[in-house]
């Protein structure tokens, strides 16, 4: 690895001769392990060039840093951070550098404090991840998204891989959807009516970009996907949160004015609960009588080994009323991050040229490499192979909390990767997980879902898309244990 000269300045108050300085400053990257034993040094003209001194002057300098064994020379390759170079010493800490910029005045707006929950990025190092929205290695088809994934990479897909797409999308992606992916749902769309996107939440802020102001009104539901909440939060529209029931949205329960509905009708997060045909009837209705547009975030329902699921909610849709926002993300793997929205036209022009401004659009070479492992057949084969190994975590962990009396609040009759969970009113599921951590399982809880204040504390939610089904069972013991523990004390 060659140390790119850009990293090499002169400060221009330095004291001493400029060959001085240059060994000083190569050396104190040595000592202070920025330059690494075996690195190669730029060569003594590149960095004479770079810093505006004579070619001999550099020599000089690595010349006498190579007396000193600070580098070493190889012939016709250039100087090299020598084996036995010093190593680098323990320097004392630097002294706290004072901002002065006020930053509580400097921000326009504020990101932060939202309620996102936290996840573990060692998640995998634990024995019972009971975590949501990580995959599992052991199922993901490895081989066939490399080849996909070379394929993508070769000279035929060339124009795919590097060619700017401005606000346009890969047209093999696209094809897909509308031929393949749509068509399950019971969708009929045109390309102009699709826009791929960073995944799901990506959609999800495009939509509320486009759709609301400060004045508009926007329904989300009550508990809800915390992320689509910290987005509405943002645009700050006035935002009004309507309790689920086991089958959903309750129509009847939304107020009398609302500009846009946010909906999970497949499978609600995070209870899980799908919204009967009835009540989507009535939910178009009651949209359509307020003149709201709905946005059917189509949660999950790829994951459907029970049963198959509901159509979507926009193919029941005559008004073109309705925005669906899907995601392969969940299905292939959460890091692929990318999804797309079906719309009118006039929506999707809208939502469009906003991602243009911001990212134009998801890299190529990712959307080519999804095209072909969906169209290759991949896909599907994953999606069963998922089903097939759902089905049995979930058998295995509804007996270990049946076995446990542990109390469910909500499962899917679809499918899903997680089942809601409500423990004892004394216990706070942030105090459970935190215990719960020291003993190798871990839980998310539930508080970061709700729109109240305060939050419910006693909510939770177990996931077995990450857990062999044989551990299963023991990892819902220690939860037991420690709820019971938890309990005993309030």
């Amino acid at each position: 690895m060659v140390v790119p000269v850009e990293t090499f300045f002169l400060a221009p108050d330095g004291e001493g001769t400029l060959q001085a300085r240059i060994q000083q400053m190569i050396a104190e990257g040595i000592l202070s392990g920025r330059f690494e034993k075996g690195e190669k040094l730029p060569s003594s003209r590149k960095l004479a060039e770079h810093l505006g001194v004579s070619r001999i002057t550099v020599t000089l300098a690595y010349t006498e840093l190579q007396a000193n064994d600070y580098l070493t020379s190889r012939d016709r390759s250039g100087f090299y951070v020598s084996d036995n170079a010093p190593e680098p010493t323990d320097f004392p800490t630097a002294p706290v550098r004072q901002d002065a910029i006020d930053w509580s005045r400097a921000l326009g707006r504020r990101y932060t404090g939202g309620a996102t929950p936290e996840k573990p990025q060692d998640w995998a190092a634990y024995p019972y991840p009971f975590i949501y929205g990580q995959s599992d290695p052991k199922l993901f088809d490895h081989a066939n998204w490399r080849h996909c994934a070379l394929r993508a990479l070769g000279q035929k897909d060339f124009q795919a891989l590097t060619a700017d797409y401005y606000d346009r999308d890969d047209s093999k992606l696209v094809e897909f959807i509308l031929r393949h992916t749509l068509p399950r749902r019971g969708i009929r769309a045109e390309p102009d009516e699709i826009l791929i996107t960073m995944g799901a939440q990506n959609a999800l802020w495009l939509t509320a970009q486009v759709l609301l102001t400060q004045r508009r009104t926007a329904v989300i539901e009550d508990p809800c996907f915390h992320a689509l909440r910290d987005i509405l939060m943002q645009s700050r529209c006035h935002l009004t949160a309507v309790p689920v029931d086991g089958d959903g949205l309750r129509p009847e329960a939304l107020p009398d004015r609302a500009d846009v509905i946010f909906t999970t009708p497949s499978h609600q997060s995070p209870t899980n609960a799908t919204m009967p045909m009835a009540r989507r009837e009535a939910l178009l209705s009651k949209a359509r009588d307020m003149e709201a547009l709905i946005v059917e975030d189509d949660y999950e329902f790829e994951v459907s080994f029970l049963r198959a699921p509901s159509p979507a909610l926009k193919s029941l849709d005559p008004d073109g009323r309705v925005i669906y926002v899907g995601s392969f993300s969940k299905s292939i793997f959460p890091g692929l991050r990318l999804g797309y929205l079906v719309g009118p036209r006039a929506f999707v022009r809208e939502a469009r040229a906003l991602r243009t401004s911001v990212l134009r659009h998801p890299p190529g070479h990712i959307q080519r490499t999804t095209a072909y492992f969906l169209s290759l057949g991949h896909y599907d084969a994953l999606i069963r192979r998922m089903g097939q190994t759902f089905a049995r975590r979930r058998s295995a962990m509804v007996e270990a909390l049946d076995h446990h009396g542990l109390g469910i609040e909500g499962t899917g009759m679809f499918g899903g990767s997680s089942i809601w969970m409500r423990a004892p009113d004394g216990v706070d599921t942030r105090a459970l997980d935190a215990a719960l951590r020291s003993q190798g399982v871990l839980i998310e809880p539930g508080a970061p879902f709700f729109h109240r204040d305060p939050p419910p504390r006693n909510f939770y939610r177990l996931a077995y898309s990450s857990i062999p089904s044989e551990r299963i069972r023991d990892g819902i013991a220690i939860l037991a244990r420690e709820i019971g523990r938890q309990a005993g004390q309030g």
